[in-house]
């Protein structure tokens, strides 16, 4: 690729772009009993390559109010009687590297059917984008969407539900999660469940690992549902200051939503194969026109079935160039256009998440720290070509 092509996908500065070209390996032939991998039983595995040196790392949760409860169990009496729960939090676990060499912070919000776990170690056992950033001197705050995994749901109208014996009372949406065969299309590991993509770089051999970590989408017992995502990550923006945004899937929004209540806060927003709209016109002009943003898309998606396909990344295409339009810095990459080819819905967990992480550090070096000095960052992960 010629570097007017990557200026043209990332134009600010001369510097050059890193580009992971990795060749498909395909999926691992590794022996397996009940999905597990037993080749390496009984001996010890290391995730990082290296050792990894913490100024510090701990949880807390950002938002959420008191609420009292009729229903907090369907025998609603002695310790369980009516009471006061917390609802609409958000959890919070953050990694400070001993040496901050970077500038600004990174926020990092998985999408629907997950946890923050999205961003942690692989299903098949590599490390993940939240301690690579932090490898690379950012710190890094993974979260998890409020109403879903360790941010915990509201009960109240499933026990109401079951008290009264009255279906109305349950959220009407359900609590959905897809299932094996439909994780599988609809994350983009293959047409059709059992058959995956011939360049599939999405680690098959561990999925059962990874539907593991899948959590119905429980923030539907929350009033205000992902808006609560929303607005604790405003939150947390006011805790620890200026950051950059890193989305996926059902997020992208979320992400757009926090640009909306910080611009001074948000200081770049990467949406990795996230949703784009709805945006007003208002709100370009006063906000996302105001902060870089990257539309991040795999191969896979085009021609998808689902969510994660043709709508969605059109959709994306649309509001990049109306940002621009309004004098915005955005972009809209498709990794084909890098000659980097597939990639799953579930890029952070592919077998090139590191190369793809290098990208995106790169990006926000050049188009939010501005950093006109930053040097080609490969990374040592089987580089086929770096401008």
């Amino acid at each position: 690729m010629t570097n007017k092509r990557l200026n043209k996908l990332f134009p600010v500065g001369a510097i050059s772009l890193c580009s992971a070209l990795l060749s498909f390996t395909g999926i691992s032939a590794s022996p397996l009993v009940n999905g597990h991998d037993k080749t390496n039983q009984g001996k010890p595995h290391y995730t990082l390559p290296s050792p990894m040196t913490l100024r510090d790392e701990g949880t807390f949760f950002i938002g959420g109010q008191q609420a009292h409860s009729d229903f907090p169990s369907t025998t609603p009496t002695g310790l369980n009687a009516p009471g006061t729960y917390v609802i609409n939090q958000m959890f919070v676990h953050y990694r400070i590297p001993a040496t901050i060499s970077k500038k600004l912070p990174i926020i990092m919000v998985h999408g629907s059917n997950h946890t923050g776990n999205t961003y942690e170690t692989t299903p098949d056992g590599r490390e993940g984008w939240a301690t690579y950033f932090v490898r690379h001197g950012y710190p890094v705050y993974v979260v998890d969407q409020a109403g879903r995994g360790r941010s915990s749901f509201n009960p109240t109208s499933v026990n109401q539900a079951i008290v009264l014996q009255n279906l109305a009372a349950l959220p009407p949406a359900g609590f959905q999660l897809y299932p094996r065969e439909g994780a599988w299309v609809n994350f983009l590991f293959g047409p059709a469940y059992g058959q995956p993509w011939p360049d599939e770089r999405f680690p098959l051999q561990a999925m059962d690992q990874y539907q593991s970590q899948l959590v119905p989408n429980t923030e539907v017992t929350l009033e205000g549902g992902t808006d609560n995502t929303t607005n604790d990550l405003a939150m947390l923006l006011d805790k620890i200051g200026p950051a950059i945004i890193i989305v996926h899937s059902q997020s992208g929004t979320l992400g757009l939503g926090a640009v909306v209540q910080r611009p001074n806060l948000v200081k770049g927003l990467i949406s990795v194969e996230g949703g784009c709209t709805p945006v007003t016109d208002a709100d370009i002009k006063q906000a996302y026109s105001k902060v870089p943003f990257l539309s991040f898309w795999g191969d896979h998606s085009v021609g998808a079935v689902g969510a994660n396909g043709d709508a969605r990344r059109q959709g994306c295409q649309a509001t990049v160039a109306s940002f621009k339009q309004a004098g915005g810095n955005a972009q809209f990459v498709l990794l084909p256009d890098l000659g980097i080819k597939g990639n799953s819905h579930m890029m952070m967990m592919d077998n090139n998440n590191l190369e793809l992480a290098d990208i995106l550090e790169t990006w926000i070096v050049r188009n939010v720290e501005r950093d006109k000095h930053f040097p080609c960052n490969c990374g040592p992960h089987h580089v086929s070509a770096c401008w």
